[in-house]
């Protein structure tokens, strides 16, 4: 249980350090709405990945245990390209910052609205988190709930961690963006091995 845990802790943590569309929407909505009308946006995701994790579920149970793994190894392969979008972020200092936006009303509705039009979401279920949660879930129940809780008390707590930075600075000091970017490709990439060695020692085994 304990390294479903870790995994869901670590990945959640990737997906709020890495920088991307809901980020700059969350950001923007800050300099657009304030900091405390922003906070009930981080959980956004609770409400639009439901559905797409239904999906993805429904389809990846309905299929043989090779094509499991094989989606193993291509969210291995996947994970590996986002380290190496982290690495290039810390080599390039990437900024968070977003230019500011006319918004009059923001909710977390809008806010799943938006995450849910956003390929993302469907390609992390569909190859990293639809894949191990199912592993999870064949060997406990429990374990699978473990991963979940993990990734989503990572993923909304770095949402809310990067409004309310960027509410004190309006502006992520380069430093931090390195120190976020380092540390999310080092997760990525130790992750993405471990599932491609995982994916590819099932489909030889």
């Amino acid at each position: 249980m304990f390294a479903y845990l870790t995994r869901g802790l670590v990945l959640g943590f990737s997906a709020a350090a890495q920088p991307g569309p809901f980020q700059a929407y969350l950001l923007s909505q800050t300099i657009a709405n304030g900091w405390r009308r922003t906070l009930l946006a981080a959980f956004a995701p609770l409400l639009s990945d439901g559905p797409i994790i239904l999906l993805v579920l429904l389809v990846l149970t309905r299929t043989p245990d090779w094509f499991l793994n094989g989606m193993q190894v291509l969210g291995g392969l996947f994970l590996l390209y986002l380290a190496w979008g982290a690495y290039r972020s810390y080599k390039n200092t990437v900024s968070l910052a977003v230019p500011p936006v006319n918004v009059t009303n923001q909710s977390i509705v809008k806010a799943a609205l938006m995450n849910g039009l956003s390929p993302n979401p469907y390609i992390f279920w569909g190859t990293i988190g639809g894949p191990l949660l199912i592993a999870g879930w064949r060997q406990s129940p429990t374990h699978g709930l473990s991963f979940m809780a993990g990734f989503y008390v990572m993923l909304i707590g770095g949402f809310m961690a990067f409004i309310a930075l960027f509410a004190i600075a309006k502006n992520l000091d380069p430093r931090v963006s390195r120190v976020l970017s380092v540390a999310s490709a080092l997760a990525l990439l130790f992750f993405g091995l471990y599932q491609l060695w995982l994916g590819v020692g099932s489909l030889i085994g």
